[in-house]
C-alpha cells in the first residue's frame, strides 16, 4: 500500500518582534495602546497541551483592524510550571514578551519601530527576529 504524507506550507509573513520588560502584561498592552495608537484587548489565554501532560498557558492580546493584526504573547509560560522550557518560543527566551505584526503596520521601517517602541518608559529592550530563522515558529501559527 503507497503512503502518502500531508506537506503544509505556513505562512509566516509577519514581523516579530522580542520586548524586555519586567511589567505585567496588561500594564504593557496599555503602554502599547497608548504608544502605538492599538486597541489590544486580552483574549483567552493560548493553551498547548504538551506530550509530557503537561500545559502551557501563554497571555494573548490581540488587535484586529481592517488593515492590521497586532498581537502581544508574554512568552513565559503564565504560572509556575515544572517544565523544562516553558517558553512560546524558546529560542529567544530572553525576550519577556513577543509582538507579532501582519499587514499595514509592517510597511513601517523596522527601525522607526524599534525606535518608537524603546520610547515607551517600561520597554527596556526590542529586537526584530526573522521568524524563519527560529526553531518554534511553529508555536506562532494559530
Amino acid at each position: 500500500m503507497k503512503t502518502h504524507r500531508l506537506q503544509i506550507e505556513y505562512d509566516y509573513s509577519f514581523d516579530l518582534y522580542g520586548l524586555v520588560t519586567s511589567v505585567k502584561d496588561y500594564k504593557l498592552a496599555w503602554a502599547l495602546n497608548r504608544l502605538l495608537d492599538l486597541r489590544l484587548k486580552k483574549q483567552k489565554d493560548l493553551c498547548y497541551d504538551l506530550p509530557e501532560k503537561e500545559r502551557l498557558l501563554i497571555a494573548n492580546y490581540q488587535c484586529i483592524t481592517a488593515h492590521n493584526q497586532v498581537r502581544l504573547f508574554r512568552n513565559r509560560a503564565l504560572g509556575s510550571s515544572a517544565l523544562r522550557k516553558p517558553f512560546l518560543l524558546p529560542d529567544i527566551k530572553e525576550y519577556d514578551y513577543v509582538l507579532q505584526i501582519t499587514g499595514a503596520m509592517q510597511q513601517l521601517h523596522p527601525q522607526e519601530l524599534v525606535r518608537k517602541l524603546l520610547q515607551a518608559p517600561l520597554v527596556q529592550y526590542v529586537k526584530q527576529f526573522d521568524p524563519l530563522t527560529l526553531k518554534f515558529k511553529e508555536n506562532l501559527i494559530f
